[in-house]
């Protein structure tokens, strides 16, 4: 009998779904990573037009189509000041590809990859698949990562670190100064930085940069996705950008395994890329007002948080037990061990409710945190 690959025996499925699947039917879910708004009507409407003219029966470009790429270009001109040629984005199913193929691209058998560690799920899993050796660094107290532990943590078998602001799990952002930082370490030490950048219109308090702004001599990667900024998480749509040469290594991962992303949501893309960003601002100050909310009823409870400055996630210190008694009360929360060794002693909690629904999860809570003290 063939047996498994020792690459896919390391990874098991994440812990986010191992918490819902346990969850019940009626539960309240405070675990899910996707806003909880429609897709803008206009985008929806340039999916069907696309489809209705008969653009998606077949194949696009491997990288995109055209038309896309070129408003992807007139995105990072317009939001960073940055002229990307066209020819230089791969659009791909969604942000989650993207990080594949830059992994898959770039890091070689035994080779390290340093990431946040709480941080994003895949980050382990995809270095895993890719056959490197996972490196996670603990982060500051305020729960963003220290450009020094980066630094630090690289040696002659580092392939990649991987940057991830507005972040997942924490809701922390980058400074500025870190992101310069982070650009002068990927070329200092000649290794790639992959910044996860998904996020990068949810943002509450300071300033996104990215990286790609300070990148000097063609170390930075970015990935980037219409999942979470147009709430699209359904229609798989993200994008990866950095030097030719990388687009180029990147595209072959990309072509054997993806062939290109889905018609209908490359011209969805466009739409939301292009057109009126009305509806991003109206999540974002969504997002802020439930974060207040959160915050204020953890507060009240005695836990401590650090500030969320983006994203929608908050990640609270917690008492032993506390995770399952939310969970056994029917609010679904991640421990925050699925992020990470040092995300132990924590929960991730998504704020993507209403406020009423938010509510109701922190009287729960407050019961929970009662009854393990």
């Amino acid at each position: 009998m063939t047996k498994f690959s020792a690459r896919i025996e390391e990874v098991s499925i994440s812990g986010i779904r191992e918490v819902f699947e346990a969850a019940g039917e009626d539960a309240i879910n405070l675990g899910l990573g996707q806003p909880d708004f429609p897709t803008p009507d206009h985008v929806r409407e340039a999916a069907i037009d696309a489809i209705e003219a008969g653009k998606c029966d077949g194949y696009t470009s491997n990288k995109g189509t055209e038309s896309l790429r070129e408003a992807l270009h007139e995105k990072y001109e317009r939001d960073y000041d940055l002229a990307i040629d066209p020819g230089d984005f791969v659009a791909t199913a969604g942000g989650s590809e993207a990080l594949h193929i830059a992994m898959e691209a770039h890091v070689d058998p035994g080779e390290e990859v340093i990431f946040p560690d709480p941080g994003f799920v895949s980050y382990d899993a995809l270095t895993h698949i890719a056959g490197g050796t996972p490196k996670p660094v603990p982060l500051r107290d305020d729960l963003t990562m220290d450009p020094t532990a980066v630094e630090e943590a690289i040696t002659e078998d580092t392939a990649a670190f991987v940057v991830n602001s507005p972040a997942n799990p924490t809701g922390a952002v980058q400074s500025p100064d870190d992101m310069r930082e982070f650009a002068r370490i990927a070329d200092e030490h000649d290794v790639l930085c992959i910044s996860d950048e998904v996020y990068e219109h949810i943002v509450f308090e300071g300033e996104h940069r990215s990286p790609l702004e300070f990148d000097e001599r063609g170390n930075v990667v970015v990935v980037g996705a219409c999942s979470k900024s147009y709430s699209m998480t359904g229609w798989r749509l993200g994008w990866i950008t950095g030097p030719t040469d990388r687009v180029e290594r990147m595209l072959r991962a990309h072509q054997y395994g993806q062939a290109c992303a889905t018609a209908a949501s490359q011209y969805a893309a466009e739409a939301a890329l292009s057109g009126p960003q009305d509806a991003v601002d109206e999540m974002v100050a969504a997002f802020e007002e439930r974060r207040d909310v959160l915050l204020d009823g953890l507060e009240d409870m005695g836990l401590q948080c650090p500030t969320p400055k983006g994203a929608f996630y908050a990640m609270p210190s917690v008492p032993e037990g506390w995770t399952d008694a939310v969970i056994d009360r029917g609010v679904v929360v991640v421990p925050g061990a699925a992020f990470g060794d040092h995300g132990a002693g924590s929960a991730r909690i998504s704020y993507a409710v209403n406020v009423e629904t938010l509510k109701e999860a922190l009287e729960v809570m407050d019961e929970a945190t009662a009854a393990v003290r």
